[in-house]
């Protein structure tokens, strides 16, 4: 799969709210909390439901990674979404490791399962 997903009791925003406080923990920073709902009704469309993304990153590991591979930047920061559906809250992300393999750079690939196992128990102890 291209992405890892899990449901929350927690309401969206607890749930945000945990996020930021288990990546703060693995020194990634929220740069950007785009609220998609308010967006698209701003923009006259009838959306309702709660979605938000959330564009991450660490520094030093950003760094890294372009140093080895600029194109890598496509994919920078790392995106994770928490969004309700059915009820519950979702907290997911597209795999770094999935989407690195469209670079077809062999000596990036660890550094993306590094993040993505890091991003995982980031979400993992936010739920």
């Amino acid at each position: 799969m291209f992405h890892y997903t899990v449901e929350t009791e927690q309401s969206l925003d607890q749930a945000i709210q945990a996020l930021e406080a288990s990546l703060k923990e693995e020194k990634f920073g929220v740069l950007l909390d785009f609220d998609i709902k308010d967006k698209l009704q701003e923009k006259g469309l009838d959306f309702h439901q709660p979605y938000r993304v959330l564009e991450v990153c660490n520094p030093e590991e950003a760094q890294r990674v372009l140093t080895q591979n600029k194109m890598a930047g496509y994919f920078l920061p790392c995106k994770i979404v928490v969004y309700e559906d059915d009820g519950k809250t979702k907290i997911g992300m597209p795999k770094p490791t999935a989407l690195i393999q469209m670079v077809n750079d062999h000596s990036i690939k660890e550094l993306a399962a590094d993040i993505e196992d890091r991003l995982t128990a980031c979400i993992d102890k936010s739920i």
